[in-house]
């Protein structure tokens, strides 16, 4: 017989049983679920809204009931339909009516959203510390790279100059970003929704600041009906690790393109490779590949709670079930693919040579060689000029700005010198850009060091 039936005369149809039941997928708040109830427990135990020794009958048997369940000893039933209703279930069989007080003054619908207020902030402190651990790995990626010159690119076209560290750190800082997103989830997931009640609270009086803190929130939900009908903390969090994904994604694309032959820029680890079942001379990017198709796992979900919650009137809607899996399904990708990306990286093997030769194509000095035109005393737009001819006779030629004769240069300006060789060196044309946020050496070590300042705090909160 199901906890609610008591008004209804007639079975459920097995099919409304099947849909209607979450326990396939929310027997995962159980540890959530149960030490969500002994707080409850407590309370209503040190508030007179039950015996003392009821409340205390319940939280042993509550107890009881995690420990078996960790033990792998409990099979939960799709006849009691959730996590919630398994769990009083199994209560009410094992201390008998003392069991059937724990639900008074709560509803599922506040119930739930504990439960997955609580799950969701230990997820997020999980992940957080993933990302923590990938930016330490950028920062040493970075630190044996500060002098590996490759092109930057703009258009997927050679552009400027730049260094293996300074790619790293770009990734880093957008990661970095993502570490606060997820801070800042947190910060207003923290809220306790319990004694919200179906929609409007309850009548006894409970003591609602009491279990919040013994269950480490920070601060109450201030409306009951906003407490239990809104998941903008599930989206807002599904948004984050959008965003997350997306950096995942971008930078597993730059690795397929960097381990093609067209580029030769990385050398995956074999562990983070696989072969061809045809072509014995492939080693494909493939871990790379997927944590680029797992973006869209995580979209998906993102969209699904969206469109979830689009058009439901206040309070709470049996819609919102469909949280749970989305979610789920996020979380569990994040945590996969952020650990699989981290070792990658970590065993991956820039191949600064072939970086140094393709600085060297593609006339990427073209702008710092208008700039010595310009500190020279010719207008940028005049320097522009000259260059572009420069380059449009080079590419006529086959030749390479360093290549052209003092006399081919001239022919562009008289302004240049036997100095313009040395300042269109690659090296020099890195190091030249000393600006904060740069590429050059002083620049790189700087970012580094503010990340890994950024690591120190944050793992110490």
């Amino acid at each position: 017989m199901k906890l609610w039936s008591g008004r209804f005369s007639g079975d459920t149809d097995s099919l409304t049983d099947a849909l209607n039941a979450s326990i396939s997928f929310d027997a995962r708040l159980y540890k959530e679920d149960i030490h969500g109830s002994v707080a409850h427990a407590d309370m209503l135990g040190a508030c007179g809204i039950i015996e003392r020794s009821e409340a205390d009958a319940i939280i042993e048997g509550l107890e009881g009931i995690l420990a078996d369940i960790e033990a792998g000893t409990i099979s939960f039933s799709e006849e009691n339909e959730d996590i919630h209703m398994n769990i009083e279930t199994l209560l009410t069989e094992r201390i008998g009516d003392a069991g059937k007080r724990l639900h008074t003054a709560r509803s599922r619908n506040d119930q739930v959203a504990l439960d997955l207020r609580m799950y969701l902030k230990s997820e997020i402190k999980d992940i957080r510390s993933c990302l923590l651990r990938l930016l330490e790995v950028l920062c040493e990626k970075a630190d044996a790279s500060l002098e590996y010159v490759m092109p930057a690119y703009t258009h997927l076209q050679r552009a400027q100059p730049t260094t293996f560290g300074h790619y790293m750190m770009a990734y880093a800082n957008m990661l970095r970003r993502d570490v606060t997103r997820l801070d800042d989830c947190l910060e207003r997931m923290d809220e306790m929704p319990l004694g919200s009640g179906a929609c409007t609270g309850t009548t006894y009086p409970i003591d609602r600041r009491r279990v919040a803190k013994a269950l480490g929130f920070s601060r109450i939900t201030e409306n009951s009906l906003d407490g239990v009908s809104d998941r903008d903390y599930v989206i807002e969090l599904l948004s984050s690790l959008s965003i997350l994904m997306m950096h995942l994604s971008r930078f597993s694309e730059e690795i397929v393109l960097w381990c093609s032959w067209e580029f030769r820029f990385m050398e995956l680890s074999d562990a983070f490779s696989t072969g061809s079942s045809i072509m014995p001379q492939k080693k494909n990017p493939d871990i790379a590949e997927l944590l680029r198709a797992k973006t869209g796992r995580v979209y998906g979900s993102l969209v699904t709670l969206l469109t979830v919650m689009k058009g439901l009137p206040l309070a709470y809607n049996k819609d919102m079930q469909e949280d749970k899996e989305a979610v789920f399904d996020a979380v569990d990708t994040v945590k996969l693919c952020l650990p699989v990306f981290t070792q990658m990286l970590r065993t991956a093997a820039p191949l600064s040579q072939n970086m140094r030769a393709a600085a060297q194509k593609g006339f990427l000095n073209a702008t710092d060689c208008a700039d010595y035109l310009v500190r020279k005393g010719l207008p940028f737009r005049d320097a522009y000029t000259a260059v572009g001819k420069l380059v449009a006779y080079c590419v006529n030629t086959g030749k390479t700005l360093e290549e052209l004769s003092a006399d081919e240069l001239k022919s562009a300006s008289p302004l240049f010198e036997d100095d313009i060789y040395e300042a269109i060196s690659p090296e020099h044309c890195v190091e030249a850009r000393f600006t904060e946020g740069g590429p050059s050496i002083s620049s790189v070590l700087a970012q580094i060091a503010s990340i890994k300042k950024f690591i120190e705090t944050a793992d110490a909160e």
